[in-house]
Parts: C-alpha cells; structure tokens; sequence
C-alpha cells in the first residue's frame, strides 16, 4: 500500500479534516481544527482516521489523548485506528495503537489523572465514585441531618436538590441564577441549599467519595494551577474530541486550560445536533469555539451525507435553516429517491398508533424488518398508546431506555460489597451493606459507621464491634467476607466471585425471583473479567453502565425481530431504514416545558431536525390534531387540541408529501376484514359437512 492509499476512501472534504496540521516532517505544527460534521457524513470515520494519521506519521499514541461521548464510542474509535494503521504499519499495527491508552470519556480520564495526581491535590487514591442514585442518597441524608426534610412547607426532593447542584457546578454558573432560570419554584430555599451543598461537600470528603460532577470540577481545579496544568497539558501532543457540541462549559474550560494556545486541538461535532441542556451541555461552546484563540482556529465542514435520501435531507436542511444561529451547513447526498418525507394529520393518538403500525406491517410485508424500522417521540410517555396497540396486535418492540442495569437493586448490593471494601469510609455503601444483614435497621447501620469512621482502620475497628442482635452467624460471615477482600488486593475478579457467593443466600430471602437476578450477578463476573483491577472496574462501570439487566432489558427473547421505540435524546447516533416521529405538533415538539427562552426554542428546532436525520429510506410525521388528558384542569379529564408544529411552517410543506389518515387504510381494513370473516365462516360450515 502506498504512504497514502488509505486516505483514497475519504471524500475531499473528510480528507482535508484528517490532513490538517499533519506534515512529513512531523506531527506537532498544527492548530485548533473545527470538523463540524453533519448528521450522516462520516463523522466517525474521519476521525478515526485522523488518528491513525497521526500516528502513521510519527506521533506517540501514547501522546494522544482523545475523548468521546462513551466508552463504547471510545473503544470503537479505538479498533477503526488499529484496522487503518495495519494496513500500513502491518505488524506494528497492534503494538502501536494499543499504546493508545488515553482514550475515553471526559469523566474517565478525568477519574485517572485524579487518581494519578491524588497526593498532590489532597485525595485518597483509593477514592470511590458515586453514581447518580448514591450521590441523591448521600445528599438525602445530609438534607435529613440539617433537619431539611421536616421544614413546615415542602423542601425539594433529594433528586430535585441533587440536579441543582450538578447545574451549578457544571454550568459554571451562580446558584442564584441556577435557581432563577431554571428552577424559580425553588428560590425561596436559596439559603438553605447552600447550606445543603455546603454539607454535601464536606460528607463526600469525609466519606473519600467523589460523584460525577467531582471527577470534572477537581480537574478544572486542578489545570487551575499553573504548573499542574502545564504538567497535564505536556503529557499530550494530541487533543481530539468527539461530540463537542454535547459538552458543558466546566468541560470546555479543562479543555481550554490543557491546550490554552489550540496546538493539537481539535473538536468535531455538529451544532445543529446539540440536545442535551437539560444536562447543562451547551452549544455555545462549539459555536464560540474558533474565536477562542489567536488566529482563530480553523473550520473544516462534512456536510455529504451518506445515511439518507435527497428528499429526507432536503426537509431536514429547510426545517434547520430556520435557525437563529448556526454553522453554515446544507447536507446533501448521492442517494436520490422519488419518496418524498410524510407529513401525515391524525385525527387523535389512537389514530396515530393505528395508523404508525399498519405502516410498519406494510413495510414487513415488502422486506423491511421490524429492527429496521423505529417509532421517534420527544418524551417517553408518548408512546403510551402506541404501545398498548403493539401489544394488541402481538407485535414485539423493545423501548429504550428502560431500567439501567446499575440501577437494579441486587447489582447495586453487589457494587456496594466491592466499594466498601476498598473505601470503608463511604457511607452511602456501608448502610446498604449492613441493612442486608437480618436485624440491622438505619439506626444500627448508622452507629456502626460512627464506629469505624472514628478509626485509622475502619475494617479493623469493623470486625471489633459487637455483633447486633439477631445477625448471627450473618455477622460472622460478613466480617470474614470484609477481611477477606480487604486483604485480597490484587485478587481480581475472584473477588466478585467470594462476594456473589456471600450475597447469594440474602438474595435468596429478599427476592422473590432470586433466580433471574442471579443470572445479572453472573452477567456482572462476566463484565468484571475484562477490567485489570478492582478499582478500575468500579470506577468505569460506574461511569459508563451497560444499558439494562438480562430480565429488563425489553427485548423480547423469544422474538428474533423487534420493532425499535426510542425518544429522540436516546436515538442520537442511530439510523433506521423507516422513521416514524410521534406527536409533532406545538406543545409536544417543541415541549409545553421548551418554550421558555430563545435558547430552549432553538434546541427544540434542533431535536426535530436530529429525529429527522435518522431515517435513511423513509421518513413519516405524524399531527393528532387532539390530545386526551387526564386530571391537569380545573374541569377534569378533556381533549386537547393541537396544531403543526411551528417549526415546519406552511412554506415548508413543499417539502413533505401530505396527507390525512385513515381515509385510504380504513378502506382497505373494512375489505381486509370482510374477507376474513367469509374466509372463518366457509372454514366453520365445512368442518360439519
């Protein structure tokens, strides 16, 4: 292969991304590079083969740092490198990209680098890391101490003050402000939640815990200090980052403090995808980016696509340009078709789930897989009814997401052994761990933990305290379980395996179906086998779940092809032969809740457009024109009437075909059904001849 054959497959546009700033005399000259990168225009691919460039032209791989949106995406990313260097490095192929170890997540590499840098910003290395359902439970019980939850008017849910708080600090933005924008119901407690925060700051390092928003303020704390963050920022000739339009603005400055000047960095994203506020993500970041430094970085755009059709593009293009603001875009594609998108009127949700499953059965009968097709909606509620008709008519469909596999109760039990014994301090651990002993309550827990927070070895102090009545030799068993992993260090993962043998029995006496959750547990060996250490599996299970366990998973084991229900948020990255989108009308898309600023309008206007641009063949939207809701008014349950959404305004309709349902499919059932009864009634006579 010659030095540059492998770049013949990339168009002009993705190759000029994956050039930039890469010379053969070295790697280091270039600048800051913005790929904006369209939905469906290789994205992914360019990428991975800017990577590879890089290292085909000299850079260390372990010079490299390059962060995604998961981990998933980031070990994906990882073997497209491996498959494009063999192909010109050959056998050094493997040994060079598997040197490429600083790949990850945002919260993953900051999770190592605080690890790596503990002693010198007064962690613990042996830290353990809070997911969202632990950090509300630390911040629960913090609320309950400062005598919170018994206030004579209703103080904010646990959940309600943990989100406060992660805005806050993710946002880099006051409280007050947090408070007044998107949380004015609140206000009123201002003081009290500082006082809140206050304490949760100080239980989490008591605790030697850190949550997710830690794992990103310590690092921005961290390059805060001049000399750290050079020492960082030089550990890296290479910053790449995937999705950046989906970052939040602590994010944006860790990136701008490890490379102040731009040499290395590059960014890709698509600024008309940016969805995710609600997670404090904003996209002023991509769009502000360029003018960040001096000369401005440079922009490269993708704009071919190679998912969806001309016609699809087209409406996706015209609903986008609408935009306040935006990177200069048009997508366009060599895919052209007849089949303009649909813009189909219902007359109410029944209708609508009536009609959207004709259709799928339409398509099945002509090739299409159910898997190939799947039904978008804005909010996960709306497809209640669509749902319900499925089941009607037996059709299988999975919907996601459902319930995340780390938030099920015995795999959080397992997770709580592992973390207790590497961080006896977290508190969060110990009270479910001791609460599944028989006859240990809160109360209990809680003066346990007293105990041994008090002592320089908490796990020593632990097998010397009394044991609580009616434990037995439950407490002699768990006693041992703790001295055991304690002293196991490096006996990884056969310390899942002693775990899952102790909680095996109080599985057993709490849950009905022990047998099922057993398989999760085993599920759990099975994942913990590909992690180095136990440290290492905690933190990255932790910070990247797989989706859901084996029994909740929703997808039907006994069906080979399922239809695909996803809101939009979680189908962001897919592509399915046939969409079809629910509910896009005003007050669905863009939501009652959306409809506050400018902003909120824009990313709703950008939701539409990423449902859009998921199809590749066949795009259908459908507009109840009513809506049955129940017990939200003064005068009970009602029909609510609803109009198109604004963002496809009238002169946007050259773009759809339209069309009223069910005039033509009703037709066709009442025939369909005719025939059906004449066909039973023949049968039902000729069985008594």
């Amino acid at each position: 292969m010659t030095a540059t054959a492998y770049l013949e497959k990339l168009n002009d546009q993705q190759r000029m991304a994956v050039e930039h700033g890469v010379g053969p005399a070295g790697c280091g000259s270039a600048g800051p590079l913005l790929i904006i990168a369209g939905a469906g225009s290789g994205k992914t691919n360019t990428l991975a083969h800017r990577v590879a460039h890089l290292i085909v032209n000299g850079a260390d791989p372990r010079r490299i740092l390059l962060m995604t949106f998961s981990r998933r995406a980031a070990s994906e990313m990882s073997r497209r490198v491996e498959r494009i260097c063999r192909n010109v490095l050959g056998a050094n192929a493997a040994l060079m990209t598997d040197a490429l170890s600083w790949a990850g997540t945002f919260h993953g590499i900051g999770a190592r680098l605080l690890r790596m840098y503990a002693e010198q910003i007064g962690l613990n290395v042996d830290f353990t890391i809070h997911d969202r359902e632990d950090s509300a439970d630390l911040m629960n019980l913090v609320r309950h101490e400062l005598g919170f939850s018994k206030t004579e008017s209703r103080f904010p849910t646990k959940g309600t003050c943990l989100s406060i708080y992660s805005r806050t600090v993710n946002s880099e933005t006051p409280l007050n402000e947090v408070l007044r924008n998107w949380y004015p119901w609140v206000s009123g407690w201002e003081e009290q939640l500082r006082e809140l925060f206050a304490g949760y700051v100080e239980a989490k390092q008591a605790q030697n815990v850190l949550d997710y928003d830690d794992l990103l303020l310590y690092w921005a704390q961290m390059v805060g200090d001049p000399d750290l963050a050079e020492d960082i920022g030089n550990r890296f000739d290479h910053v790449l980052v995937d999705e950046y339009q989906d970052t939040n603005k602590l994010q944006s400055s860790v990136l701008m403090a490890l490379k102040p000047g731009g040499r290395g960095l590059t960014v890709v994203g698509d600024d008309a995808q940016s969805i995710y506020s609600f997670r404090a993500a904003t996209v002023r970041n991509i769009l502000d980016f360029p003018r960040q430094f001096t000369p401005q970085a440079d922009i490269v755009t993708l704009d071919r696509n190679y998912r969806s059709t001309q016609p699809i593009l087209a409406a996706a293009n015209a609903v986008i340009d609408l935009a306040r603001e935006r990177f200069t875009k048009n997508l366009w594609t060599e895919r052209e078709s007849a089949e303009r998108p649909k813009l189909l009127t219902v007359k109410d949700e029944n209708d609508q789930a009536n009609c959207i499953v004709d259709q799928v059965l339409a398509n099945r009968e002509v090739g299409m897989t159910l898997k190939q097709q799947a039904v978008l909606f804005r909010t996960s509620s709306h497809s209640g009814p669509l749902e319900v008709e499925l089941t009607r008519r037996n059709i299988p469909f999975v919907k996601f997401g459902g319930l995340k596999f780390l938030d099920a109760a015995h795999v959080k039990d397992m997770l709580a052994v592992l973390r207790f014994a590497q961080n006896p301090l977290d508190r969060v651990a110990g009270f479910r761990l001791l609460q599944m002993l028989p006859g240990v309550g809160p109360q209990t827990a809680g003066r346990i933990l007293d105990t041994i927070a008090a002592d320089p070895e908490p796990l020593v102090a632990l097998a010397e305290v009394p044991p609580p009545p009616r434990t037995g030799e439950d407490w002699t068993a768990f006693i041992a379980l703790m001295a055991g992993l304690r002293r196991s260090g490096g006996d990884w993962p056969s310390d899942l395996a002693q775990a899952r043998t102790w909680y095996e029995p109080h599985l057993e006496r709490v849950h009905e179906d022990a047998e099922t959750r057993k398989a999760d547990l085993l599920q759990l060996e099975q994942i913990a086998s590909g992690y180095p250490s136990r440290e290492r599996f905690l933190t990255e299970l932790t910070l990247d779940p797989p989706d859901a366990t084996s029994d909740q998973a929703g997808v039907p084991l006994l069906d080979e092809d399922y239809l695909i229900l996803s809101t939009i948020h979680s189908a962001k990255g897919q592509e399915w032969r046939a969409v079809f989108m629910l509910n896009v009308v005003d007050g669905c898309i863009p939501s009652d809740l959306g409809v506050g600023t400018t902003h909120e309008i824009e990313e709703e206007r950008r939701l539409l457009y990423v449902g859009m641009t998921r199809a590749r063949d066949s795009l259908t939207l459908l507009t109840p024109q009513r809506f049955f809701t129940g017990g939200q008014h003064a005068q009970g349950d009602r029909h609510v009437y609803a109009s198109r959404t604004r963002f496809i305004p009238a002169t946007l309709l050259q773009f759809f075909e339209t069309a009223t349902w069910p005039i033509v499919a009703h037709a066709a059932g009442e025939r369909s059904a005719r025939q059906i009864r004449i066909d039973v009634g023949a049968r039902m006579r000729s069985m008594w001849k």
